[in-house]
Formats: structure tokens, sequence, C-alpha cells
């Protein structure tokens, strides 16, 4: 008996979280896109993550500001999984460690180096900040910036030539 059991704990163990294999698939169905193929997702999801398992199929959208979200609102529970830039055969080729390079047709309005003015805020509020970006971008691009060479860097998406807003907010 006690072998038995010793048996069945590793399969009840499995169905308590979810599978990520199966999780990786969505995604790569739902983008198009396989991972590290150019539109699809960059790595495989964290097999380190314990998510409880979802009883339904777990819902896929984007891409939005270059992730899908992957969530299963019976269990409760919700992940950001990073996409690599571009999507379709027009797609910027993906270099080693999972940064995605420019295609050189693409205009630059921001360039590494450039002071950009950060815009964050909605109907109701705005606030600005003077930032200096720690990367390139054409408009649409979500690119780095920081406020000084120490500071922490926070991600931004172009706008226009010389600013850009924080992702999340609603538009003014």
């Amino acid at each position: 008996m006690v072998l038995a059991t010793a048996v069945c704990q590793p399969a009840l163990a499995q169905q308590k979280f979810e599978n990520l294999d199966r999780l990786d698939g969505l995604v790569a169905m739902t983008v198009g896109a396989n991972i590290g193929a150019p539109g699809g997702p960059i790595a495989p999801v964290d097999r380190r993550l314990r998510l409880a398992a979802c009883p339904v199929t777990p819902s896929v959208e984007g891409p939005t500001f270059g992730a899908a979200i992957v969530k299963c609102d019976s269990v409760g529970w919700r992940i950001r999984v990073p996409l690599s830039g571009g999507g379709g055969a027009a797609a910027a080729p993906v270099a080693r460690y999972g940064v995605a390079a420019r295609p050189a047709q693409r205009d630059l309005v921001v360039k590494r180096g450039d002071p950009v003015q950060l815009l964050a805020g909605n109907a109701s509020f705005s606030v600005s900040r003077a930032m200096i970006a720690d990367e390139d971008g054409a408009v649409g691009d979500t690119i780095r910036v920081r406020e000084d060479k120490r500071s922490t860097p926070v991600l931004a998406q172009v706008v226009e030539m010389g600013t850009v807003r924080i992702p999340g907010f609603n538009d003014f």
C-alpha cells in the first residue's frame, strides 16, 4: 500500500500546477511564431513558476507593448511573456540574449543619448519629466530611458521625436 501511495503522489503533484509547455504552445499559436522566431516569445515560460492548474484553457492576449499576456481568470493568475521585436517575414532578426536588432529601413526618431520628455497621465492629469534615451527607437518602439547614468531605467514607448510615454496609462 505504501508503494502505491508513493507512485500516485508524483502524478497528483503534477496535476496541481499548470503545464508550462502548454502555455508556451498557446502563446506561440496566438502570436503566430515559435520561441526565438521573430515576433515569437523570446524564451520559454520560466520553469521555476508554479502556477495553479487552470480548469479551463488559459487566455492569451496581445501582443501588447512587446509581450503576450497569459491569464487564467478562474484561478486568478496572470503572466507576461516577452516577445521578440517585429512579426512576420519583415521582422527584425533576433540577436543573442533576446535583444532584437532594429531594421535599417525604420525611421529612428530617438537616438541613444538624446534628451526626451517622458509623459504619463490620462484625461484627468498628466506628469512629465526630462529623461535621456538609453537606446535608439522608432515611433511605437519601447525603449529604456533614465534620469541620469546612475538611475534605474524606465521602459517607455516612443510617441514622436523627443517624446516618450509610459505604457499602460490612457491616452491624453
